[in-house]
């Protein structure tokens, strides 16, 4: 009978003549972000660690980066890597579960699982893995387009505005110099008749 605690597990031994089954303390590992960056622009980089370590302290292996300060984020991952780690029993934090998830780590090792049960050959979990990541990159694509177009159509808009403050403008001047010039020969007559 197995017996099975936070991060514990009792394995009973077969003569272990009635004394307590021995206990085997793992170490997992977590693939976690470790933040980078300075005050208000964080940077992470995507670690494989010791789950006792501290969040910026020591990891075993850096798999990738994340860069939320951007629209979209920037990933940048060895999917290999991590599919390996996944495969060796790593746990993700929820945060990396979703990045790894969002960069298609989590579906390849679900193809390698396909493979090893023999459901799919190496070259049909590739044609697959592949014809996800081409679709996944238009979607990004097609964001990016989106946001560039917005951009775009508010500078057009916000430079419309301007010519139109400055013609506003402009015009609000033009009344003030036509008087200033109708008031200056009127005021050259006076000041020849004065003399």
């Amino acid at each position: 009978m197995f017996l099975k605690q936070k991060n514990i597990l009792y394995l009973p031994l077969i003569n272990n003549r009635g004394r307590e089954p021995h206990k085997l303390i793992f170490m997992p590992v977590k693939l976690r972000l470790q933040r980078h960056g300075k005050k208000g622009k964080p940077f992470y980089w995507i670690v494989a660690a010791d789950s006792r370590a501290k969040r910026d302290g020591r990891f075993l292996e850096k798999l990738g980066t994340y860069n939320p300060n951007t629209n979209p984020a920037q990933i940048d991952i060895n999917i290999d890597s991590a599919v390996q780690w996944l495969e060796n029993g790593a746990q993700p934090t929820d945060t990396t579960r979703a990045i790894l998830s969002h960069e298609g780590v989590l579906l390849k090792k679900h193809l390698a699982g396909g493979v090893k049960k023999g459901a799919l050959t190496e070259e049909q979990a590739e044609e697959k893995f592949q014809a996800w990541i081409t679709e996944k990159q238009a979607k990004v694509d097609a964001k990016k387009s989106d946001i560039q177009k917005a951009k775009d159509a508010q500078a057009a808009k916000a430079l419309e505005a301007e010519k139109a403050a400055n013609e506003a403008r402009i015009a609000a001047a033009a009344p003030a110099v036509e008087e200033a010039e109708t008031e200056a020969p009127e005021a050259a007559e006076g000041a020849g008749e004065e003399e």
